[in-house]
Order: structure tokens, then C-alpha cells, then sequence
């Protein structure tokens, strides 16, 4: 994202005292960075979980939010995300990272053992924080065995492109303006048997989203060795009380 578009956001959200109540009680208190931690796939490739993860910007607060992906219908199952926020604590920086994640885990602990999560992932593209590649579009191949940058002999391309939703979230109305759209994504996935759309927005963004200003392509993953479900890793940029944070989202591609 441009720095002089999350700039003008953000002197637009201080300048608006209406705006700003409604962006804290979002999905994120201030401008973070979340981190991801990968923690598998039961053995079949049915469900897919990660790690969100990391510390409030405003607050000084750490926050884990697990979620488990039943990938054949692309829905949360029954209690995700496991989420320990360590903001309402009396001392909100007192709870280190390390004790929230151990506390979100302990949470999603039932759910993972019941579906045997737990089989590695394999990352077959990044792009890393480090990276200024293009975030819109990777290419990538089939890895196979043996040796290094093996892969099959295919090409496969996730694109995705962004749009204005049609309809404004009450929430977001002190944020968005027409040279800073609140925006939904479409991902598309072409492999050599042709392209399709994975995942389309409609006119109206989740709630869970937030005011959300971008989406890049962080990852894609697979289960290792097993065959499972490709999944998108999709990086999102909601509005929160400084700034944009970065959420994460999870597109299984070979539904």
C-alpha cells in the first residue's frame, strides 16, 4: 500500500472522533503486524489450521487467534477462531506473547486433536516481509522429489484483484472515502486445465473483515507429501485505531 494512502487514512480517522470509536471496536485496537504460525492439516488434507499472532500497537497488548478451516466448504469449524486478547487484562502488557499463544493453544487443543491436526505443511510460495516482489500474482510449480528446485512441469498462478464494495459498513463511514475505498477481493487460480475463481466478495464485506483497505498474497501452502488441498494464504489490511493492521485468511484452492 502506497504511504501516503495509510498517511491521509490516518489523519482522516483522527479528525473524525465518531470514526475512531468505531474503528476500536473493530478486529484490532491498533496499527499491528500479526504474524503466522502454521500448524497443519489432519492427515486427509479435510481441515487446515494457523496461528495469528502478536502484540497491539496501541495497548502493548498480545493477542492469538486460532483458526481451523473445514476445507471442502471453506468455513470456520465449530469454535474457531480460538482467540485470548490479553487487552481487557487488568495490566494489558503484563501477559507476555509467549503466555497468549501458550493460552490460545490450550483453547484449540480439543478441536486439533479431534480432527488429528497436526500433519506438517509445505510451503510452496512466499512472499516474505523482507520481499518487494509483486503481491498480487505468484506463479508457482509442483515440488517433486529429488533435489533442489525440482518440481514438476507445471505452471500454476494464483492472481488476485481488488474492488470497492457496493455497500458500506456503518463502521467504516468516518474511515472510507473515494480516494480511500473500504475494498473486498476476488482470487483466481489457473492451472493447465484452465482458470477459475476461488473466492469472490459480494457487495458487503464479513464483519469478522473490518474496514479493510488491501489483500496481498502472502503464501501458498500444502500438506506435505499427502496431496491435500492447496490453501492461499491472503494477508488483509484493516483499519484499526492507528493505522492498518495485517490480518491473515486462508483460500483452499482446489475445492
Amino acid at each position: 500500500m502506497r504511504q501516503n494512502v495509510v498517511l491521509a487514512a490516518s489523519a482522516r480517522l483522527a479528525a473524525s472522533l465518531a470514526g475512531l470509536a468505531l474503528a476500536a471496536a473493530g478486529p484490532a485496537c491498533a496499527a499491528d503486524r500479526a504474524e503466522i504460525g502454521f500448524l497443519g492439516y489432519d492427515e486427509r488434507g479435510s481441515y487446515f489450521a494457523f496461528e495469528e499472532y502478536g502484540i497491539h500497537d496501541g495497548s502493548g497488548a498480545a493477542f492469538s487467534n486460532i483458526y481451523v478451516v473445514d476445507v471442502a466448504t471453506d468455513t470456520w469449524v465449530h469454535g474457531a477462531p480460538f482467540t485470548v486478547d490479553a487487552t481487557r487484562d487488568a495490566d494489558p502488557e503484563a501477559r507476555p506473547l509467549n503466555q497468549v499463544r501458550r493460552d490460545a493453544r490450550a483453547r484449540a487443543d480439543a478441536t486439533l486433536e479431534q480432527l488429528g491436526i497436526g500433519w506438517p505443511v509445505q510451503i510452496l510460495a512466499l512472499n516474505g516481509d523482507g520481499e518487494h516482489g509483486d503481491t498480487k500474482s505468484v506463479v508457482f510449480s509442483t515440488p517433486i522429489c529429488c533435489g533442489p528446485a525440482t518440481t514438476a512441469d507445471d505452471r500454476l498462478t494464483v492472481t488476485l484483484t481488488t474492488a470497492p464494495v457496493a455497500r458500506l459498513p456503518e463502521m467504516c463511514a468516518g474511515i472510507a472515502g473515494d480516494d480511500i475505498p473500504i475494498v473486498g477481493y476476488t482470487l483466481n487460480f489457473t492451472t493447465p486445465e484452465g482458470a477459475r475463481i476461488v473466492h469472490a466478495d459480494g457487495d458487503t464485506l464479513p464483519k469478522s473483515r473490518g474496514c479493510t483497505l488491501d489483500y496481498a498474497i502472502y503464501a501458498i501452502v500444502g500438506a506435505a507429501a499427502t496431496g491435500g488441498s492447496r490453501i492461499a494464504i491472503v494477508a488483509s489490511s484493516p483499519f484499526g485505531f492507528e493505522g492498518p493492521d495485517r490480518r491473515f485468511l486462508a483460500v483452499p484452492l482446489d475445492r
